[in-house]
């Protein structure tokens, strides 16, 4: 990337994007919400997520516009009664003991629990509130699947039995998506239009980035819309590299830091029970220079496996298939002119993930040296020219929707094929994955000219895949019987 394309400006100007929020508005109705109000309602400082945030507003304070002091107060008052602090778990299980009735906004995950010569047992953990144990009913479980997956968010009722704590009911925090029409919405605005509105509805402010920028951006989307995406994205501290994923959808497990093993990612091979990479739809390691791996032998190994066909196993007593995006953020060090200070990108990983196996087998490495340091300038404020978004439950499930859509994959392997000698065949897929990916980002419709879907898709498709294949091409000369340069026909 020439510094000429690293620098030139946001495609739209201040008008330009101001103008655009009657279309927003318009156009997706009470799918929009004004990114303005989650920060002013200070939701997020009570540690849940803005997909959780925004649908709390919409709950109690429906509207738009900036948040008014009156709703600002009244969406604080309803925060306190229901949403748990930390310091709470032992005053909400002292109402439970004396008899009452409790409301609370949390995560709810489901399990059933088998055991030789006994009736099934199922049990739900409610992680805010400390309580692993609580009873529930198959009637729920029936009608919302997704507890007994990845969890769910919702306001669930609480009540005490003479043996413990029972879930009374369920308020699920849905969003219903109909792609048919989101495609159709799509068709409504310009493509640096559409970029815009992405960039806004993950609460970016979209003139704060250059195009490239832009672009680096919504590549960390490309998880959510393609299955088994997996990439890497290295930064210094600071960028934001988490930011997307921690806010995008209940369906998205980030890890930061702490203990890692087989039987979190994998299965528990002791009671059977799957792992984070069987449940959810792209599982993320933050900080992975501060994760502590256990066994980091086995973890590789089965991460191999799994990275080149999709199938989970441990030790051969289970197996199943999984659709599931792995995405490592890892910091770099950059020198005085930020750039990476090594010329081998990944020398700073945890060396069992430097193995060239490994690395061969993740599609893309995002450069997020080259975005700004995540500040408040970056996000949507006040002073903002577009701050219609559309909501994040809405957006995050209408983004993994377009992973069964599959007509971009048929136009990306009709249309993209490796030039020279002796192209690699890692190297086509993952560039035909990559782009396809993107071609879903910007043009969900599918409408679209070979001149946009090679400057849109293919050529950053084309970069991202280069990094990866730059590391292997040092680190194994057996990558070198092969193009160095990754080129189109």
């Amino acid at each position: 990337m020439n510094a000429e394309a690293l620098n030139a400006p946001s495609p739209l100007d201040w008008q330009a994007l101001h103008d655009l929020n009657g279309k927003v508005a318009g156009v997706f109705k009470s799918l929009a919400i004004d990114k303005r109000r989650l920060p002013a309602s200070q939701l997020t400082k009570r540690g849940i997520p803005a997909y959780v945030a925004e649908w709390v507003l919409e709950s109690v304070v429906p509207g738009q516009g900036e948040l008014s002091t009156e709703e600002a107060t009244k969406v604080r008052d309803w925060a306190a009664r229901v949403i748990p602090g930390p310091g709470e778990q032992n005053i909400i299980k002292h109402r439970l003991a004396q008899g009452q009735t409790v409301k609370v906004l949390t995560p709810l995950q489901a399990e059933v629990r088998l055991k030789k010569g006994k009736e099934p047992e199922r049990v739900a953990q409610l992680s805010l509130l400390g309580i692993g144990d609580a009873y529930i009913a198959d009637a729920l479980l029936e009608d919302y699947p997704d507890l007994l997956r990845h969890g769910m968010w919702g306001v669930v009722e609480l009540g005490s039995l003479q043996d413990g704590v029972a879930v009374l009911s369920f308020k699920p925090m849905q969003a219903s998506v109909n792609l048919k029409l989101y495609k159709e919405a799509r068709r409504q605005f310009s493509l640096h239009e559409w970029r815009a509105l992405l960039l806004t509805s993950l609460g970016f402010d979209p003139e704060a980035f250059t195009e490239w920028q832009q672009t680096l951006l919504l590549c960390r989307l490309l998880p959510l819309v393609q299955k088994n995406m997996h990439l890497m994205e290295l930064a210094p501290k600071g960028t934001g590299k988490s930011f997307t994923f921690e806010n995008i959808s209940p369906k998205v497990r980030l890890i930061s830091g702490g203990n890692i093993s087989p039987a979190v990612l994998f299965v528990n091979n002791a009671n059977g029970q799957w792992g984070l990479l069987a449940r959810f739809s792209v599982v993320v390691l933050d900080e992975v220079q501060t994760a502590r791996f256990e066994k980091p032998e086995e973890i590789v190994g089965g991460l191999k496996g799994y990275l080149a066909n999709g199938k989970l196993t441990r030790g051969g007593l289970h197996e199943t298939a999984s659709d599931c995006g792995f995405v490592i953020l890892a910091n770099i060090s950059l020198d005085d002119q930020q750039r990476p200070l090594r010329e081998l990108l990944v020398e700073e990983l945890p060396a069992f993930l430097q193995e060239t196996a490994f690395l061969d087998r993740i599609r893309a490495l995002l450069p997020g040296w080259q975005l700004p340091k995540l500040s408040s300038k970056l996000l949507v404020g006040p002073d903002s020219a577009l701050t219609m978004g559309l909501k994040s439950d809405f957006f995050g499930d209408a983004l993994i929707a377009l992973r069964d859509d599959l007509e971009a994959e048929s136009y990306a392997a009709r249309n993209v094929h490796l030039a020279g000698d002796k192209p690699y065949r890692r190297n086509e897929e993952s560039v035909r994955a990559i782009a396809a990916g993107l071609m879903k980002i910007q043009f969900p419709h599918g409408e679209l000219s070979p001149l946009d879907f090679h400057r849109y898709c293919v050529k950053p498709a084309l970069q991202l895949r280069q990094l990866i294949w730059d590391q292997l091409y040092t680190l194994d000369s057996e990558y070198r019987q092969y193009e160095h340069g990754i080129r189109v026909q």
